[in-house]
C-alpha cells in the first residue's frame, strides 16, 4: 500500500515542471490534513517550492538563474481555471499587458465573479476583486483589456500616442469579438473603440 506522500510524488512527477500545484489536485489520494502534510514535507525536501498560500509548483530550471518560478500572471491564471471563474485585468496591469505601460504593477487587481480574495505571490499581491456581471461579458482579449485600460488612464486623459497604439492593437481583434465588446464600454470608449472599425 502506497503512503499518500509516494502517491502524490508519483502524480507530481508526472506533470511537466512548471505546473502549478493545488492541494485539491490529490483530494482521492487522501485526507485534507495527510495531503496537508505530504506537501508541507515535500518542500521541505525542495522537491516541491511553495509560490503562495496553497499553492505550489516544481520548478523549471535554468542553468543561468537556476529555479524559474511561475509569473504573478500565471498563478492568477491558474487559480482562475481551477476555480471556473472568469477574471478581466484592470488598472495598471490592464495598461502593462497593452504595452501601454512599463510599470511593472506590485498589484495585480483582476475583477472576478469569483470570491474576492488577496493572495501574495512573494512581492507581488494578486487581489481578485468582486465585479457584475457586466464587467465580464467582453469576449475579445485585447478589447477587454482596452476598455479597462482606459477606465484606468481616464475619460479624455489619454495621449493622441496612446490611442493610436490602442486602435492599432484593436485591429488586431477578431471581428465579431470586438463588435460584441464595444456596446459594453462607457460611451467615451466606445467612440475610441469604434475607430478600430
Amino acid at each position: 500500500m502506497k503512503s499518500v506522500e509516494t502517491k502524490i510524488v508519483e502524480a507530481i512527477r508526472s506533470k511537466p515542471r512548471g505546473v502549478l500545484i493545488f492541494p485539491e489536485d490529490f483530494q482521492e489520494m487522501g485526507t485534507p490534513e495527510a495531503i496537508r502534510v505530504a506537501l508541507h514535507r515535500l518542500e521541505k525536501d525542495n522537491i516541491i517550492t511553495r509560490v503562495a498560500q496553497g499553492i505550489y509548483v516544481r520548478p523549471k530550471t535554468s542553468s543561468y538563474i537556476g529555479q524559474v518560478l511561475p509569473t504573478a500572471e500565471e498563478i492568477a491564471a491558474a487559480i482562475a481555471k481551477r476555480d471556473r471563474i472568469r477574471t478581466v485585468p484592470t488598472g495598471t496591469y490592464a495598461l502593462n499587458a497593452l504595452g501601454l505601460s512599463t510599470q511593472v504593477p506590485m498589484r495585480i487587481v483582476l475583477l472576478t465573479d469569483g470570491s474576492p480574495r488577496v493572495i501574495k505571490v512573494g512581492k507581488q499581491t494578486i487581489k481578485f476583486k468582486k465585479t457584475t456581471p457586466k464587467s465580464l461579458l467582453a469576449k475579445g482579449d485585447i478589447s477587454r483589456l482596452v476598455i479597462q485600460a482606459l477606465k484606468e488612464i481616464g475619460l479624455n486623459k489619454q495621449t493622441e500616442e496612446e490611442e493610436k497604439t490602442i486602435i492599432e492593437l484593436l485591429k488586431k481583434e477578431n471581428h465579431q469579438d470586438l463588435l460584441h465588446d464595444i456596446p459594453l464600454a462607457p460611451v467615451w470608449i466606445q467612440k475610441i473603440m469604434k475607430k478600430a472599425l
